[in-house]
């Protein structure tokens, strides 16, 4: 009886950890930092816990880069430019490699992406093309499944700059 506690327990207790980041302290840590043409005057940066407090949206659809139908959930980049006061024509986005690709702003109405921060309800790491992702709804538009969006698709976002 004991040890069946204890399985339940350690199980329970492997579940919530794969939940969540490492500690609670990962929630606090700084991921993005967005710069240029937003109502701040210095670059905003935020961590998971303040992009969790901006409404949430999930897409369903397969992507280049995973088996099968992944479910991801983030903060709409059309919400996220909103709440930064953005105004400008495009977004110049970096990776933590170094990748860049400049997406037009116009995008984020037209076409829905999300700056994805959860896979499979699972916190995203570093390996697993995390803590951000920009992700657009491939499977919802089939005009999406296209080089040029699959480019824009930047997952390890660690900065944006409004132009």
């Amino acid at each position: 009886m004991v040890l069946r506690k204890l399985a339940v327990l350690l199980l329970v207790s492997f579940s919530f950890n794969l939940t969540l980041p490492a500690s609670s302290q990962d929630l606090e840590k700084i991921v993005l930092t967005v710069s240029g043409n937003i109502s701040s005057d210095a670059p905003v940066n935020l961590s998971l816990h303040e992009l969790g407090k901006l409404p949430t949206k999930e897409i369903v659809t397969a992507t280049p880069w995973h088996d099968g139908v992944v479910t991801f959930e983030g903060v709409s980049l059309d919400a996220l430019m909103t709440h930064l006061g953005a105004e400008g024509t495009r977004a110049d986005v970096v990776a933590l490699n170094d990748y860049r690709s400049v997406i037009p702003i116009s995008d984020f109405k037209a076409s829905s992406p999300i700056l994805a921060y959860k896979a499979n309800g699972r916190y995203m790491s570093i390996r697993d093309k995390g803590p951000l992702f920009i992700i657009y709804p491939f499977d919802d538009d089939p005009e999406l499944k296209t080089e040029i969006f699959y480019s824009r698709s930047v997952w390890q976002v660690r900065s944006m700059a409004i132009e």
